[in-house]
């Protein structure tokens, strides 16, 4: 059974950084396409970013450019560098594991920031 663990949330002021991480256990990240996702109060939850075990990668456009995925295959874990955040950045964001029949989100974390 895969489980994810996710961490790095935090308030932050508008320009600065965050490292968001995943880490997957019971199920190897360089098998599974790894995507970070958000969810904004009342709205729904949306793609960010993924990666595939190919390496392939793409982002929603609000984040190209600012946000970077990135898989440490030792670590088994993913990444989510957030740069130059918005306030409009401010959600829940969840990791999600997508192998086969495993369709596995994350407890999510929460990234707020400040104007």
């Amino acid at each position: 059974q895969v489980s994810l663990m996710e961490s790095g949330g935090g308030l932050v002021q508008a320009g600065e950084s965050l490292r968001l991480s995943c880490a997957a256990v019971g199920g190897r990240v360089t098998v599974a396409t790894m995507g970070w996702y958000r969810q904004a109060p009342g709205k729904q939850r949306d793609l960010v970013a993924r990666i595939t075990r190919d390496s392939s990668t793409d982002y929603d456009e609000s984040v190209k450019g600012r946000f970077t995925i990135s898989r440490d295959n030792d670590e088994n874990t993913v990444y989510l560098q957030m740069n130059s955040l918005k306030p409009e950045d401010t959600a829940v964001y969840y990791c999600n594991y997508g192998f086969g029949e495993y369709n596995v989100w994350g407890q999510g974390t929460q990234v707020t920031v400040s104007s």
